[in-house]
């Protein structure tokens, strides 16, 4: 397996090259988003770790170039932007995950190893379960033609879930992604804003999507 990382804190990229290159993968470095773009381009590589803020050009940038030319390499954030508008805005543009610094580098192996299990399979800007449709890039989402009025942590709860429709997430997963949060097991946030989401995507519906695996966490399917 290779991987490109363009990282450019030089003492980042070293420490990430020499972890990764210890557990079996072939890792190029660019430390500037120009020459990251033109290695990105030029050689096959089975993932990208990618940073946002960049000389040359940031990270937002060379991602939408790569996929508007059509490579579908998985591609893993790893930056301090935090915010949850950026986590968004990266998955929106066709990220697979999303990492912030401050990381810790077995975290870091457990994603880089899921997302190449997953493969560069791309998902479409319109995802449609049952009767539900979502439009990521357009933040709407409808049921039966009818347009769901959603807060945006709701929509943004509602991708998550659509985007790995069939996999049970877990609450800390689902906080970590759309609230940017670690996880207190004393807190119920993930659960409420799961209550509310029910109550616009499957209350008015004979049908019901969302799932709770007891447990474990949510899933959202039309079995």
């Amino acid at each position: 397996m290779r991987i490109l990382i363009i990282e450019d804190e030089n003492k980042t990229a070293a420490y990430l090259k020499k972890g990764l290159s210890e557990n079996g993968y072939v890792v190029d470095t660019a430390f500037d988003g120009s020459s990251g773009l033109l290695l990105a381009e030029t050689n096959e590589y089975d993932l990208l770790i990618l940073d946002i803020m960049l000389p040359g050009r940031d990270g937002w940038s060379i991602l939408s170039e790569i996929r508007r030319r059509g490579k579908q390499t998985p591609v893993l954030f790893l930056t301090a932007k935090d915010s949850v508008q950026d986590r968004v805005k990266g998955l929106e543009l066709g990220a697979d995950d999303y990492l912030v610094k401050p990381f810790a580098f077995s975290e870091l192996l457990a994603r880089v190893r899921t997302v190449l299990r997953r493969g560069p399979v791309r998902q479409p800007d319109v995802i449609r379960i049952d009767d539900l449709e979502v439009d990521l890039p357009g933040h709407r989402a409808t049921r039966r033609g009818n347009r769901l009025e959603l807060t945006s942590k709701e929509f943004s709860l509602l991708a998550l879930l659509t985007r790995r429709s069939g996999e049970v997430l877990s609450r800390t997963l689902i906080a970590d992604q759309v609230w940017g949060m670690n996880f207190d097991s004393d807190t119920n946030v993930v659960d409420v804003a799961v209550r509310r989401l029910r109550s616009k995507v499957d209350d008015p519906f004979e049908k019901k999507l969302i799932k709770t695996i007891r447990g474990v966490g949510y899933t959202i399917d039309d079995e």
